[in-house]
């Protein structure tokens, strides 16, 4: 009865069924409950106009503060105007980050609508 095949291996159209797959030991993944759930895919704008005029950067300031405490911390700020300063020290970073947010109402490249305070 080799032949033959067993009636327990037919499926419903004569063709034998697909042996059965062997479940594989091991780690089960399983999806969490992200803290996004119920929130739109993509953040919303609040003004969807896009901007009239070209932005272009002016203005940079690279602040370096090392992870070890005692390390030194150091900055640069510079504009495209010219103005050019860099500190040593943490005070001295401090007073820099202070200058480079006050250059922006004296830029001469800043013609008033992108945080010139000259208005």
């Amino acid at each position: 009865m080799s032949a033959l095949l067993d009636l327990e291996q037919l499926t419903l159209d004569g063709a034998p069924a697909a042996p059965p797959t062997l479940l594989r030991a091991g780690r089960a993944v399983v999806a969490g409950k992200s803290s996004a759930a119920g929130r739109p895919s993509k953040p919303v704008r609040r003004d969807p106009h896009t901007p009239t005029g070209r932005m272009e950067v002016v203005r940079w300031l690279r602040v370096v503060a090392p992870p070890d405490w005692s390390a030194k911390v150091s900055g640069h700020s510079w504009c495209r105007c010219g103005y050019d300063r860099t500190a040593i020290g943490r005070a001295a970073v401090q007073q820099l980050v202070q200058d480079h947010t006050d250059h922006r109402a004296h830029c001469p490249l800043l013609d008033g609508g992108e945080g010139s305070l000259a208005a």
